[in-house]
């Protein structure tokens, strides 16, 4: 089966194409650039330097939160227009456990993707590997850095990844736990780890895939708070 993935909630952008489980392709750029520049430009160098089209793949599959709320919205957008045109199904999955799908081959110790969601907030959820099933331990959720590990029921190693790992690396640290970051070039959210995440989910119809936020905008909270 052939994936088309598309990841776009943060900083880094990129697009994998994945083959029965095995990485062919993917392309990632982190130069501060708008995603509404860099995504249809990176999508279709990948798939001309392969022959292929939309057309050849099996399913389309886009990280639909949480994260950039303008990140979330272009990379969902973008997935619907493909998979609208093509007639191909579309998965839509968390960043998180996308990004807790990078991490799985690199040791025992509890999954903690995290990114940063302002505010002084990180965007997490945890998960643990066991075998080959990845096992969620907590929601995605919105959460203040020292608040999630001063409630955390689990004493660690943790495994960062995600563009929060750093902000959360000292806290860890200061609380006595051990924790490890992934290396470089995996640490930052990648589409291939969106494309292992949908890989056993069935594909859906465009009108069921929706961004994921969490937490209302700033301008929905603005609106609240005028209220």
């Amino acid at each position: 089966m052939r994936i088309l993935a598309i990841e776009s909630s943060a900083n880094a952008a990129s697009v994998a194409l994945v083959e029965d489980g095995r990485l062919i392709a993917q392309n990632m750029q982190h130069a501060g650039l708008t995603h509404s520049r860099t995504l249809l430009p990176m999508l279709h160098g990948l798939l001309t330097g392969l022959g292929l089209s939309v057309a050849d793949v099996d399913k389309i599959a886009v990280a639909h939160g949480p994260g950039s709320f303008t990140g979330i919205r272009i990379g969902v957008a973008t997935a619907k227009g493909l998979a609208w045109a093509a007639e191909r199904p579309l998965v839509g999955v968390s960043s998180l456990e996308a990004m807790a799908h990078q991490a799985k081959h690199l040791g025992p110790e509890l999954l903690c993707p995290a990114m940063d969601a302002r505010r002084g907030q990180v965007y997490n959820a945890l998960f643990k590997f066991e075998g080959s099933c990845l096992t969620r331990l907590t929601e995605d959720r919105a959460i203040a850095i020292e608040e999630l590990f001063a409630q955390t029921d689990h004493p660690g190693p943790y495994l960062l990844v995600g563009d929060g790992a750093a902000l959360c690396h000292s806290w860890l640290e200061k609380a006595g736990v051990e924790v490890h970051i992934l290396p470089e070039h995996l640490v930052q959210q990648s589409a291939w780890g969106v494309a292992m995440a949908a890989q056993d989910l069935p594909g859906k119809s465009v009108h069921e895939v929706n961004p994921q936020y969490i937490r209302p905008s700033q301008a929905e909270r603005e609106r609240m708070e005028r209220l």
